[in-house]
């Protein structure tokens, strides 16, 4: 009996109609990252276990995909030898792209020139347990400049989330925080060494509320009284502005805080100065990546789609420091391309023109027509169009059936009777309409 054909639990095959549509996005978001002066960069699937281990704390430890030695390291071995020796695995697949990239920078040093501003569109692995939106391979599209801690770095990151959108055609709202913010409440309340945990419960504000906030927070040992210092940060309303200038009162003894709350002034007046049409809004329930990030973080949500983030990023002062090039300043965002293609989809955001490879068909008589038809379908190719010969002289309807059925737009035929009037008959496949056109000027009708 044959082998029932199957992939790895948590990865996908992609579809001609999918890698078009996923294609249409990788090269939108391309297309921006070069306008503002980023050069791609591509780092192997697979890195060693030294730089990957940890770099992701104990939860992401456990996830990484860890890859046995090559040859025959694994041989004479018992099942349980080969599960206990620890030489026999010395890389894995990489978790993001980010620590492979701080590895990159550093190795490479001596050749890059900073700011070194780098986009990386690549797959990661990550050996998650799988379930719905969640995969164990899946790409992600990172955009990073390192070297520079200026603030113009953080502006520059708002108009390519701009453009991005913008160009996709998709309605969002870029969320924005800081951590020396975060850093300076946990600082005036009173618990500046619990200040992952305050941010950690303030993270889901959102999603479980005010008051499941602070029955949280009093779990994670924080008194009646530093809770209602608290409540009037959680509740902020206001501009961008006017949340800072709050803020500010609340927690302006804060060194960090105040550092933190000028950083995003600078940020928000500039775009408002510049007029970047983007929805940009301070939010201190954000509070991603902790152990990560140590300036400004960002968020992207769809505005009409009811989806997770679909892009997120901040600034990072010491992310190199773990391979020895300490006090390298960086920020980056990273892409969502796989929710960002849900959400395309559920809109159908995507152009009619992503759809189908194959621009025209010519349909195939045999004999002289068939020669005629190759010499018109090379005009075209000539011309950068995507045309294509059906291979065999087969009866007409099965060949309009095929172009039908790839969403071709356009079929060309090229029977007796045009041979005879050197005309060739241009049939529009969703509108029915057919028109002749000449030999001698086949091509104008296309361009």
């Amino acid at each position: 009996m044959a082998q029932k054909p199957s992939i790895p639990k948590g990865t996908r095959d992609f579809s001609p109609q999918e890698m078009m549509r996923r294609t249409y996005i990788f090269e939108t978001i391309k297309s921006v990252f070069r306008t503002f002066g980023y050069s791609p960069l591509e780092t192997p699937a697979m890195e060693n276990l030294s730089t990957l281990l940890g770099k992701y704390g104990d939860e992401g430890d456990k996830l990484l995909f860890k890859i046995l030695n090559s040859g025959d390291y694994a041989a004479g071995l018992t099942d349980e030898q080969v599960r206990q020796a620890s030489k026999i695995s010395e890389k894995g697949l990489r978790y993001d792209l980010t620590v492979p990239f701080a590895r990159y920078v550093v190795q490479h040093q001596g050749e890059l020139v900073f700011p070194f501003k780098r986009f990386q569109i690549q797959p990661v692995w990550r050996a998650d347990r799988p379930q719905k939106g969640r995969y164990r391979e899946f790409y992600q599209c990172d955009v990073d400049v390192i070297g520079s801690k200026s603030l113009l770095n953080e502006v520059e990151l708002v108009e390519i989330v701009e453009r991005v959108f913008r160009k996709l055609g998709i309605s969002v709202t870029l969320k924005m925080n800081n951590r020396k913010i975060l850093y300076g409440i946990a600082e005036t309340i009173g618990h500046a060494d619990k200040m992952v945990d305050i941010t950690v419960a303030i993270d889901k504000l959102e999603k479980i509320g005010l008051e499941a906030v602070k029955a949280e927070l009093r779990e994670r040992g924080i008194e009646e009284a530093a809770i209602e210092r608290l409540q009037p940060i959680l509740e902020l309303s206001g501009s961008n502005m006017e949340k800072l200038a709050k803020l500010e009162q609340v927690i302006g003894s804060s060194e960090t805080g105040r550092k933190g709350i000028e950083e995003m002034r600078t940020i928000f007046g500039y775009v408002e100065k510049l007029g970047i049409g983007l929805n940009v809004e301070l939010d201190l329930s954000l509070a991603r990546g902790l152990n990560y990030y140590t300036g400004a973080i960002f968020e992207v949500k769809a505005n009409d789609y009811p989806i997770g983030s679909i892009c997120g990023g901040g600034r990072y002062d010491d992310l190199t420091g773990i391979f020895g090039l300490p006090n390298t300043s960086g920020v980056g965002i990273s892409f969502g391309a796989d929710r960002i293609y849900d959400v395309m989809t559920g809109l159908e955001l995507f152009p009619e023109a992503v759809n189908c490879t194959t621009e025209v068909l010519m349909l195939n008589f045999g004999g002289a027509e068939e020669l005629a038809a190759l010499g018109l379908l090379k005009r075209l190719r000539d011309l950068g169009i995507a045309a294509e010969i059906y291979p065999e002289a087969a009866k007409m309807k099965k060949q309009m059936e095929y172009a039908n059925r790839r969403g071709i737009p356009q079929v060309v035929i090229v029977g007796s009777e045009e041979l005879e009037l050197r005309m060739a008959t241009v049939k529009d496949m969703r509108s029915g309409e057919q028109t002749k056109v000449a030999f001698d000027i086949f091509e104008q009708h296309f361009e």
